[in-house]
């Protein structure tokens, strides 16, 4: 019976844990997607209430959350969507160009038939959001593509400091942007894919850091401020 009561135990942690991961990543999809803007409350009865656990379960997603600079915990107002200053995104997008101008060239060092082939469909899956209208998808598409190449580099460490940057970059892009502009091109993304399929090193390094220069260029310093449904932010995720 001790036994079978731990591995209960076991079954019931596997199961928050997972529950407080969903959450995480939804919530990450969803500021991706730009569906939860910067400042939005999130209140743990929502979560509650859409997930059906505990606030201790809540609370250690949000706590993963303010960790990866997602969100921050304020006193007395809880969780709120990350606001990043002006200054806050131009420092997050000079080291993002610094990351992916080195991760560029591990891409091509590291080139294989397949990694090719996943660069290719990742831009066909972006193409066809775009055509479709999904602008959410669209866009979170567009930041997984960075995301895609930095795993394809093959540098764990990078991989993990690009996510972070992805997820902050697409904050920025929610609060800055101006009306009606994507976060990526495809354009430029297919112009990177060949130029990584021909090992061009030099030239692929160039442009990606041209690409993440004109991104930012397209944002505005001007605050978005608008009401947001948690469960409809959230839906699909």
């Amino acid at each position: 019976m001790p036994h079978k009561r731990k591995a209960d135990q076991a079954a019931v942690k596997r199961g928050t844990t997972a529950i407080d991961m969903r959450i995480y990543k939804a919530v990450v999809n969803a500021v991706m997607s730009h569906r939860l803007p910067p400042g939005t409350h999130l209140g743990e009865a929502d979560f509650c209430e859409l997930y059906q656990v505990s606030r201790t379960t809540v609370r250690k997603a949000l706590q993963r959350l303010a960790h990866d600079h997602i969100i921050e915990l304020r006193p007395n107002r809880g969780a709120v969507i990350a606001s990043p200053s002006p200054q806050e995104a131009r420092e997050i997008f000079a080291a993002r160009r610094a990351l992916e101008r080195e991760i560029v060239p591990l891409v091509i060092q590291n080139a294989t038939p397949e990694s090719l082939l996943q660069i290719r469909a990742a831009i066909a899956a972006e193409d066809a959001a775009r055509r479709s209208g999904d602008r959410a998808a669209w866009i979170r598409l567009g930041g997984e593509f960075h995301l895609l190449l930095a795993e394809l580099a093959g540098n764990h460490v990078l991989q993990r400091f690009m996510a972070e940057l992805v997820s902050r970059c697409s904050l920025i892009i929610a609060l800055y942007e101006t009306p009606g502009s994507a976060m990526c091109g495809n354009d430029e993304h297919d112009d990177l894919a060949t130029l990584i399929e021909k090992g061009k090193v030099k030239e692929a390094t160039h442009l990606i850091e041209h690409h993440l220069l004109e991104i930012e260029k397209r944002l505005r310093l001007a605050e978005q401020d608008r009401k947001v449904n948690l469960a409809e932010a959230l839906s699909g995720f």
